[in-house]
């Protein structure tokens, strides 16, 4: 089970090397827009986010809010008002500082993580902006180059007959890998199969969630099902418990961490020091505890991958970005969307997906996906 390479930064030796190169841009906001989006999803519910659109000076900037509630949404788009709080010429850093100190909800969010979570569209927005007004890609800015990012597929499967799926996707693009979220109907013949099947980057144990309909009460038994028959596959936010504890112990180097980690502090205070993490940069809310994390990842040899969250408008391409920068090689769960939607297996992009920066701002491809490089090369003869 190899480790994703830590990237490298040009200073990994100072915690904010890489957000000093966007802190000071100067950023001028004009006017604030938001709209929403609606779609259903492959998992059964219809997910709402919202994009704030920032312009200035003849550009604009997009963010997009992927706040789970569908209350905290529409409360948003009925009663946010014009946002003229936003306007003026202000660094980058200057406008974080500013939503750091607002109050995004216009009533009590139902979900304490989504505050991280609108702070994170506006903050996304706002560097779009700045490095458009700029003339900078985002690429540009911190130094690095957009590479090829490898992606895993997302799927849960509850029972034998949930295989029929990931065995299709097989079918069409054998080289395809797999984040899977299990449930205690995995036996150990379900197991067997995924373990022939050799396709099982990472598990998602969903250990932590609180209030949520995705949560999972800690099971050794499984815990320990999955390591036995899935010794090459990450295990994702396991609960730790008096249960659990000695058989995660023993399985330390093969456990990562999601749901919990939302700053450099967080990863300090992991029970083990970790060998690879989900960033998912909504959970960190503003652009520079996000960098700083990159960074502190770096300098500590620790990879890091990322993972997505139902984003439908320009949040998924900015994911996509940023993984080509700082984790091009994890198992980034950030399958195009075509992967959500109802599309013949054969025309679905393929790993990796190839670098699309815009020429400038925090921008990748288009809403939808590309192609990937595996569709651009020359069939094999």
């Amino acid at each position: 089970m190899a480790v994703p390479p830590a990237e490298g930064n040009p200073a990994a030796g100072s915690t904010d090397a890489t957000y000093s190169r966007v802190a000071e841009l100067p950023l001028r906001v004009e006017r604030c827009e938001l709209a929403p989006l609606a779609r259903d999803t492959s998992s059964g519910f219809t997910k709402v986010s919202t994009v704030v659109r920032l312009t200035g000076a003849g550009h604009e900037g997009r963010g997009e809010d992927i706040t789970w509630d569908q209350i905290d949404q529409i409360e948003h788009l009925r009663r946010a008002g014009d946002l003229s709080w936003l306007r003026g010429t202000r660094t980058l850093d200057e406008f974080s500082t500013l939503l750091g100190l607002a109050d995004l909800f216009p009533v009590e969010p139902i979900r304490e993580s989504a505050r991280d979570y609108r702070r994170w569209a506006f903050e996304s927005a706002a560097l779009d902006l700045a490095l458009r007004q700029n003339g900078l890609s985002l690429q540009d800015a911190v130094g690095r180059a957009a590479r090829p990012v490898t992606f895993v597929v997302s799927m849960r499967i509850a029972d034998p007959a949930g295989l029929a799926p990931l065995r299709a996707l097989l079918v069409k693009d054998p080289g395809l890998r797999f984040k899977l979220d299990p449930t205690t109907s995995w036996d150990r013949g379900l197991l067997a199969e995924l373990g022939s099947l050799a396709c099982v980057d990472v598990v998602d144990m969903k250990g932590l969630y609180r209030n949520a309909t995705v949560a999972m009460d800690p099971d050794p038994d499984l815990y320990r099902r999955v390591f036995e028959a899935l010794p090459g596959a990450w295990i994702e936010d396991p609960a730790l418990d008096r249960h659990t504890a000695e058989l995660l112990d023993h399985n330390r180097d093969r456990i990562t961490w999601d749901e919990p980690i939302h700053s450099v502090g967080d990863i300090d205070a992991l029970p083990w020091p970790p060998r690879l993490l989900n960033l998912k940069p909504a959970r960190f809310g503003s652009v520079r505890r996000l960098f700083e994390t990159y960074d502190h990842c770096a300098a500590h040899g620790i990879g890091g991958y990322g993972g997505g969250m139902f984003e439908q408008g320009p949040g998924r391409g900015q994911l996509q970005y940023l993984a080509s920068l700082f984790h091009p090689d994890g198992p980034n769960d950030l399958a195009p969307v075509q992967y959500n939607l109802q599309v013949d297996a054969g025309d679905l992009p393929r790993s990796p997906l190839a670098p699309e920066p815009h020429p400038t701002g925090f921008r990748w491809g288009s809403y939808d996906g590309r192609r990937s490089i595996r569709e651009r090369l020359p069939a094999p003869q």
